[in-house]
């Protein structure tokens, strides 16, 4: 057990949670609340045709934890890619992604993060998913979720010994200290996470200080325009892994906003979200996932 996990598992009392601490349970159909109207022209459907897609339930600590999962039919040991989603939770453009990453061989995983803290796509706007669900979500939580999937994965007989991570936006922070903290990590692609912040309980450190504890590396795609993740974190952390040594690369499309690979939001560019997809593609591949 590493420190961070440690760290979260001495704050839970000392008997077990029982599963109503999980306030989601399912994943139903269909996009999160706050992200309506959906720019349907845009958005890609991705079908299940050759596929095992749905719903699975992985044991976390305390209960249940409810996941969308993809994988080839048939496939024998397909390699492990950990979709992490935005804030909106798993809806429906993230089960597609899923779709989209089994259709090239993978089985991917997206757990549904926020199980214990809500249910992020009922709600209307994104400063209440904010304050109410992501900004109590703890790191050290998500942690210890992710290596469930990935435990979970191997005992169904995926092979996690090419076990590669992916997130969008609050999941690109996360990839980042996933890359920090499980040694087993082959490889992963941050799509627009932050890079540093304020330290509190819930989000202790952040991909620019964890930097030196990197083992994976990871492909970050970044906008230019951005408003929310200013250029100067992103040399920032350039420099951090060129300091430490640590394998990655970071690309900026300059005039691309954030949230650019979301196909279903106004904030869609399709150049650059197609041409970073067939960059994380191939990373997966040069690095053993």
């Amino acid at each position: 057990m590493n420190p961070l996990e440690a760290e979260f598992f001495s704050l839970l009392p000392a008997k077990a949670v029982d599963r109503r601490s999980f306030m989601v349970t399912s994943l139903g159909v269909g996009f999160a609340l706050a992200v309506q109207p959906v720019m349907a022209q845009t958005a890609i459907v991705t079908d299940d045709a050759g596929l095992v897609a749905g719903p699975v339930k992985i044991p976390v600590r305390g209960g249940e934890m409810i996941a969308y999962r993809a994988l080839p039919q048939g496939a024998q040991k397909p390699p492990v890619i950990l979709v992490v989603s935005e804030i909106f939770g798993v809806h429906e453009y993230i089960q597609d992604v899923c779709r989209r990453l089994a259709k090239k061989g993978y089985c991917a995983i997206a757990p549904e993060l926020f199980a214990r803290q809500g249910d992020p796509r009922q709600y209307s706007s994104i400063p209440d998913i904010l304050a109410k669900i992501t900004n109590r979500t703890p790191d050290a939580q998500v942690m210890a979720d992710l290596d469930a999937c990935v435990a979970w994965a191997s005992a169904k007989g995926a092979d996690t010994a090419r076990l590669g991570i992916t997130g969008f936006c609050w999941g690109g922070r996360i990839t980042w200290l996933y890359a920090a903290h499980e040694p087993r990590l082959k490889a992963g692609v941050a799509w627009y996470g932050r890079l540093a912040g304020p330290a509190n309980d819930v989000t202790p450190q952040h991909p620019v200080d964890v930097a030196a504890r990197i083992s994976a590396p990871v492909l970050g795609l970044y906008g230019g325009q951005d408003a929310g993740i200013p250029l100067d974190t992103i040399e920032t952390m350039r420099k951090a892994l060129a300091a430490a040594g640590k394998p990655g690369e970071i690309h900026v499309y300059p005039d691309a906003p954030h949230a650019f690979h979301a196909d279903y939001r106004p904030s869609y560019r399709q150049d650059a979200a197609e041409d970073g997809w067939k960059r994380m593609l191939a990373w997966f591949a040069a690095n053993g996932v």
